[in-house]
């Protein structure tokens, strides 16, 4: 074994991922792997998301690997830190990967870890693992794409490594390498359905202030529609999914890309019910009507705010009008809508998230997910408020979720505002769909309305640095 490849992802230790429980088998390990073996290396996956952190250090300790490549986000970090000591305490070279690691380098490198790639791994994988075995952490500087610690201890960026150019040439992800049937048994015990994952581009061009461009950048390169066809009909043919889910940031961007693709699905005979993103912008007729042709039951848009001009300095380039137009639009393909809404962005006051309840009862999704934004290091939003981002957790106790923002509303504000949105909503819909339970519409409008008096209460409770007394 060349490399050891493992992730930070432990259903057994997370309480919420238990609640959810749609597990996705790791994509990006996946691409790692059979890149790494069509070049000839020994790769072993240790798969985590059914497992323990006690089986991770009984297994690193039985088979002693030389290197280990750990891929790490946001929710991921603790775990991830935990697997760093491990490795290092059994003689390993460690290198992250992951959107999470580039912007906080320094402090992954002093927590153990030997190098950071920065971008995609495969093509810097393939260079860095014969380095390290032959050379180990001399010359660091001629590997380009990664980030290390040089001999006076200083984190060090090497060159910028050009990202694949030709995806297609890319074997696809060593689905054989983890227990793809562990994951469809999954979600057909808790959701009555199996679903497995793929991706037929990688980046995404749109510039939205909160979003991380870390792995990516801001580059958008697409597989050619052949080789997504050969994958989907591969897939169906080996696991017969139940759904696909389409992991792109955006699946529609290219219309003529996505039409053609459609086009060959239509001749092979594939129609494979399918869920997926993109945005209102690059939804027209035809793509909704191509998308109902093969399969598509769901669609999520990242709608965020319903104030227009909340998604302006979001730079999310797209209008509340248009989003509601696309929402029935696809409604009326038989498609249902799901959609991501975002509190708590810079600025943004109560008219703002009343125009957000407005436009959820105008556009009225199946289906919505709240979430309140924080700043992700690395991104402009970030940037913007950094003089008045503080946290009184340590690094390695807390993750970008956890930073507090001075001058801004509290969490418990938050909390009543989600409270106020949801309950305002749902009511809504109950009377939409003429639903005869009436206690369950009293307590509805109770809570929404508990929910925007807790905002009022609330609304002079700002952020600010603590102190110790």
């Amino acid at each position: 074994m060349d490399i050891l490849l493992s992730h930070g992802y432990f259903i057994a230790e997370d309480e919420h991922e238990q609640e959810v429980m749609k597990p996705y088998p790791p994509l990006g390990l996946m691409y790692l792997s059979s890149h790494l073996k069509a070049n000839g290396f020994g790769v072993d996956i240790f798969d985590s998301t059914f497992r323990t952190m006690k089986e991770f250090k009984s297994y690193v300790a039985e088979m002693q690997p030389a290197i280990v490549g750990l891929s790490c986000n946001l929710s991921t970090k603790a775990r991830v830190l935990e697997q760093i000591r491990i490795c290092k305490e059994n003689g390993a070279w460690v290198i992250l990967g992951g959107p999470e690691p580039v912007s906080y380098a320094d402090a992954y490198l002093e927590a153990g870890a030997d190098v950071v790639v920065v971008g995609e791994g495969e093509l810097t994988l393939a260079e860095l693992i014969p380095h390290l075995a032959s050379m180990g952490s001399q010359n660091l500087d001629k590997i380009a794409g990664i980030i290390y610690l040089d001999v006076e201890g200083k984190p060090t960026k090497t060159a910028t490594r050009s990202p694949i150019a030709d995806l297609s040439a890319q074997p696809w992800p060593d689905r054989e390498a983890v227990d793809l049937d562990r994951y469809h048994d999954t979600w057909k015990t808790r959701h009555g359905y199996s679903s497995t994952s793929l991706i037929t581009a990688r980046g995404c061009p749109y510039v939205c202030n909160w979003c991380s461009h870390t792995v990516f950048g801001f580059t958008h390169r697409r597989r050619e529609p052949e080789d997504v066809v050969e994958e989907v009909a591969w897939l169906i043919e080996r696991y017969n999914p139940d759904q696909l889910w389409y992991a792109d940031d955006v699946l529609t961007i290219n219309p003529r890309w996505f039409l053609r693709y459609v086009e060959l699905l239509k001749e092979r005979g594939i129609r494979k019910p399918f869920e997926c993103i993109s945005r209102a912008d690059r939804l027209t007729e035809e793509i909704v009507n191509a998308l109902s042709e093969i399969g598509c039951r769901r669609l999520w848009i990242g709608a965020e705010s319903g104030s227009q001009r909340i998604l302006e300095a979001m730079e999310r380039r797209t209008e509340v009008e248009d989003i509601q137009i696309k929402t029935k639009l696809l409604q009326a393909r038989g498609i249902e809508v799901g959609m991501f809404i975002m509190l708590g962005y810079e600025g943004e006051e109560e008219s703002d998230i009343r125009a957000t309840i407005d436009h959820l009862k105008r556009a009225n999704p199946d289906h919505f997910l709240t979430t309140v934004a924080y700043p992700i290091k690395g991104t402009k939003y970030y940037e913007s408020v950094e003089d008045r981002i503080f946290t009184n957790q340590a690094w390695e106790e807390r993750t970008d979720r956890d930073l507090l923002v001075a001058g801004r509303h509290s969490p418990a504000y938050y909390n009543h505002a989600t409270r106020w949105m949801v309950n305002e909503v749902n009511l809504h819909k109950a009377r939409l769909s003429g639903a005869s339970n009436y206690l369950k519409k009293v307590k509805m409008l109770v809570n929404a309305n508990r929910g925007r008096f807790g905002m009022r209460m609330t609304q002079n409770d700002r952020e600010g640095p603590r102190t110790e007394n």
